[in-house]
């Protein structure tokens, strides 16, 4: 069935993508690890749908402290290593772009996800099953070796 051009309601279901939760290897791929954060804080600012300055009014209003457009800049850049973010600023550049592909900068150095806390449960189901197989394949083991000494 065809979707009728005029219908502005109706979603079309092959176009929609997931939000993406971390960057692209390539993208922020560097040598360093403080021009991997400028990278990556750079492409959320490019990407964000606002200015440096509207964002930066942002962080400041949540942090209560001012952060200006050339603290940004400076943070974006990878020949400013002097300038480095730091947690709570970082922090609110996440509140500010709401690009939440930044929050797996960090856990993916350790070999961790960041995702969605709706999906927590469904995580920890998982683990609980995985146990549940786990304890049954050592069960059958322990079966087997006992049928062989009788």
């Amino acid at each position: 069935m065809v979707r009728d051009p005029r219908d502005r309601f109706t979603l079309d279901l092959l176009s929609w993508q997931p939000p993406a939760v971390r960057f692209e290897e390539p993208l922020v791929r560097a040598h360093t690890l403080n021009a991997r954060f400028a990278r990556a804080i750079s492409l959320a600012l490019k990407e964000c749908g606002m200015t440096r300055e509207e964002v930066a009014e942002r962080m400041s209003e949540w942090l209560g402290e001012t952060v200006s457009r050339n603290m940004l800049d400076a943070y974006a850049s990878e020949a400013r290593e002097s300038h480095q973010i730091n947690l709570p600023r970082f922090a609110a550049l996440i509140h500010a772009t709401e690009d939440w592909r930044l929050l797996s900068l960090l856990p993916e150095m350790f070999g961790f996800a960041v995702m969605p806390k709706e999906y927590e449960e469904i995580i920890e189901l998982w683990r609980l099953e995985e146990a549940e197989r786990e304890i049954e394949r050592r069960k059958q083991a322990l079966a087997a070796k006992w049928r062989k000494r009788r």
